[in-house]
């Protein structure tokens, strides 16, 4: 159960940062570009389209930078753990010298940016690893080493790498950097807001038309612009198609009190379990961040087992103390390894998308934006045609998305809900309550709370997380709050109000 696990629940980003209050949409209004999406991609592409000149409005459905930008770890690398070698595999070393392209320009402009903003967020240069512990792990980093070296990239293989236990060699890129996320996109959101640009918050979008205008709605405003971006992890208004081409990845991460000052390395692991470790300091605390036991959405497995895996190693191997928090996230994996950006898809003139940024969301993120501030701007941006949104995708991913037909009922929806039974505080089931399938939960107080257990996105049947207390679709991994609330899409709408049993 929840209660027995170590730390606070919810991302340390978020607990050491002052949310914003920008004030909702409640009118109709016009600007060049509307951005669905208050996390990375968003909010840089709306800053970088005002500065050449746009006028832009950000709609973010809860507070900027608290969805999956505001759970991740803060590395802001080009060092993807393998990715060079399975980007030249599958589409050739042309390919993979853009994406490296693409991603260490990325850092540049986040170092750009913090300096010209003036932005607080703890931003410092260090290296980047990806290391081995085993001889099959060894011989993969030589490679993507020796590659990502012919790709013009800052590498080089070295057995000198700093953790406090013993590895084989590592792949090491320099002049990398770690942020405070979150304090990093709130610094965007002030930068874009003001002089005819806007920022909204609980403003969720309900829907969008493309058009001349095209229009972005919400349920007490409209936006009408030239473009729509719609950045929101995966996107919503496709009719499932990213869904398709995409599929949620769910990681878990704890952050631990250590007494030992901050390394100038950020690290990940090529051997499994995958580890992702980064050291902070955090308003004079010091913190060990431990990553890792990620598995697709669609599978259900024991969040709590997983913290405690982690809580473990960081404890084990890191020196750490104890767990202070803990937080799980999704990221769209795209099926061919390559992000998506562009029209969202053909049959879109004025609606572009920016997905499948597959974890590494703060250099693609950023990436993505910048090719879309140049399509808009009508310049020309060498990773456009690589990330192209509307490209063919040939090679499936190790994991696929959910098979069910979209135009059919949900296999989720099959079968029926258990009566009512006894719960336990902090306990939540999908009950038949009246002929509804209903997801109930009783709070720790006492309190229950129903609303409808089929997700909004396309009808299939949520399950409850106990470690993070949410109700979780296992079909496309969009995740809600006991009250219904979304907290991750794909679902954009809320999970309607249920009656609680008797």
């Amino acid at each position: 159960m929840t209660e027995q696990l170590a730390g606070r629940q919810g991302s340390l980003w978020v607990a050491s940062s002052r949310l914003t209050s920008y004030a909702a949409l409640r009118e109709d209004i016009d600007v060049d570009v509307a951005v669905i999406g208050g996390g990375i991609a968003g909010l840089t592409a709306a800053l970088a389209l005002k500065r050449a000149g746009q006028t832009v409005a950000v709609l973010e459905a809860a507070r900027v930078g608290t969805g999956v930008t505001g759970n991740t770890t803060g590395k802001v690398t080009s060092l993807h753990r393998l990715a060079y070698t399975g980007l030249a595999a599958h589409h050739g070393t042309e390919a993979a010298r853009l994406y490296g392209q693409a991603n260490e320009a990325a850092i540049e402009h986040v170092a750009g940016t913090v300096a010209d903003e003036g932005i607080d967020c703890g931003f410092r240069r260090v290296s980047n690893y990806t290391y081995a512990e085993s001889d099959r792990a060894l011989a993969l980093v030589r490679e993507e080493a020796a590659l990502a070296g012919r790709l013009g990239l800052p590498a080089s293989f070295t057995t000198e790498v700093p953790l406090p236990f013993n590895v084989r060699g590592a792949v090491r890129f320099d002049n990398q950097a770690q942020i405070h996320a979150l304090r990093y996109v709130q610094g965007l959101a002030r930068a874009v807001d003001g002089d005819g640009s806007f920022v909204f918050e609980e403003s969720l979008a309900t829907g969008f038309r493309d058009g001349s205008p095209a229009v972005v709605e919400t349920e007490r405003g409209s936006v009408r612009a030239k473009e729509i971006i719609v950045a929101t992890n995966l996107p919503f208004g496709d009719g499932g198609l990213y869904a398709g081409r995409c599929y949620a990845h769910r990681s878990y991460i704890v952050a631990a009190r250590s007494a030992v000052a901050p390394l100038d390395a950020t690290f990940v692991s090529v051997d499994e379990p995958m580890r992702s470790i980064l050291t902070v300091d955090v308003e004079g605390t010091n913190y060990v961040l431990a990553g890792g036991e990620g598995h697709p959405a669609t599978e259900g497995v024991d969040s709590a087992e997983r913290y405690r895996r982690l809580a473990a190693f960081a404890r084990d191997r890191l020196g750490a103390g104890e767990i202070a928090f803990r937080w799980s996230t999704q990221d769209a994996m795209p099926a061919d390894g390559l992000p998506f950006v562009g029209r969202l898809s053909p049959d879109f003139r004025h609606v572009h998308v920016i997905t499948g940024l597959r974890k590494w969301g703060l250099t693609n993120g950023t990436a993505a934006a910048l090719i879309l501030r140049d399509t808009l701007c009508g310049r020309a941006n060498a990773g456009a045609a690589l990330f192209d949104s509307t490209r063919t995708v040939r090679e499936e991913g190790a994991v696929p998305p959910a098979t069910e037909d979209a135009t059919a009922p949900p296999a989720g929806l099959a079968g029926s809900a258990p009566a009512w039974p006894d719960l336990v505080p902090g306990e939540g089931r999908v009950l038949d309550v009246g002929g509804a399938k209903t997801a109930v939960y009783l709070s720790p107080a006492g309190d229950v709370s129903a609303v409808s257990a089929v997700c909004t996105h396309l009808g299939c049947t949520v399950e409850f997380n106990p470690a993070d207390v949410t109700w979780d679709c296992p079909c496309h991994g969009s995740r809600f709050s006991t009250d219904g609330t979304v907290i991750q899409g794909p679902a954009t709408r809320n999970l309607a109000p249920g009656h609680a049993p008797s």
